[in-house]
């Protein structure tokens, strides 16, 4: 059995449970610069070209997360350049300025942090080629250096995209969750779903992928040491990982089930949850 997943693999969209979709709205397409693809009753979907990125969920009965639950840490949009991602920063920081958390260079890649009206983290970020990575060991250099916010801007923004900020691609680039434990994340995540580890950070994170990109997902236990199921509330919904073939998702559904995790697949599709009752799905790129 390939206990791998497919080295093509990528990260969909994410979904998540809103309170005020109007509001939620607002700061996806008019901060982060997403468009409003779709809106169907109480489901928004934001994306850019036909690529639905995150999915909004009103669901005004569910409350907010207990702190220091598991759940979502940041979902992190990815930026095909650098200008991209300054028109989406600044857009982002002028209509909600006091939403900024902060900016790193990560060495594989330049990123900025904030949060969404509702508490979720949001990193929009730029990737350095691969060419630029260094690797030892079998994991990828990454820290947490200082980065000017007002100095990237200054580079990168132009007066064109000040006036249309939603320029160039944009993908969900990784997920980042909140853990009770990096035991069982790892456990998991890499020994059952498949992914291999990229690094192991500090033992207070850990970064995984496929197909040698620095991660698809990481999960840490920063604020959530020793955080067990989650309960239904506000936030992460569904995290979708997107692979070649169906084939994938068949040897994904067997491969899952052999390791006694409850696979629920309905022929296109397969959706589990990881030790923390955060609900992953697994389906074929369009």
């Amino acid at each position: 059995m390939n206990e791998k997943l497919a080295a093509d693999t990528t990260m969909g969209a994410v979904t998540l449970f809103v309170a005020d979709l109007d509001a939620m709205i607002r700061f996806y397409r008019d901060g982060v610069a997403l468009d409003l693809l779709a809106q169907e009753g109480d489901t928004a979907y934001l994306g850019r070209g036909a690529k639905t990125l995150v999915m909004l969920k009103h669901s005004p009965a569910l409350k907010h997360a207990a702190p220091h639950q598991a759940g979502l840490f940041h979902t992190a949009i990815l930026f095909d350049t650098e200008a991209a991602l300054a028109a989406s920063v600044y857009s982002t920081a002028q209509q909600y300025p006091g939403q900024f958390t902060g900016s790193a260079d990560h060495l594989v890649s330049r990123a900025f942090y904030f949060d969404d009206p509702e508490g979720n983290g949001v990193e929009l970020y730029w990737d350095r080629d691969r060419t630029e990575w260094s690797w030892a060991h079998g994991q990828v250099e990454m820290d947490t250096l200082f980065l000017d916010p007002n100095a990237y801007l200054r580079e990168h923004l132009t007066e064109a995209t000040v006036a249309a900020p939603n320029v160039g691609d944009a993908t969900v680039g990784h997920v980042h969750l909140s853990v009770g434990d990096l035991e069982s994340a790892r456990e998991f995540y890499v020994n059952q779903l498949g992914f291999d580890t990229t690094n192991d950070f500090r033992g207070a994170a850990l970064f995984v992928s496929a197909g040698g990109y620095h991660h698809h997902m990481a999960m840490n236990i920063w604020n959530s040491r020793g955080a067990g199921r989650r309960q239904p509330t506000l936030g992460l919904g569904e995290v979708d990982i997107v692979v070649p073939t169906l084939d994938e998702v068949g040897t994904l559904t067997e491969r899952m089930r052999h390791y006694g995790v409850d696979a629920r697949d309905d022929g296109r599709s397969v959706t589990f949850d990881d030790p923390w009752a955060n609900q992953v799905r697994v389906t074929v790129a369009a």
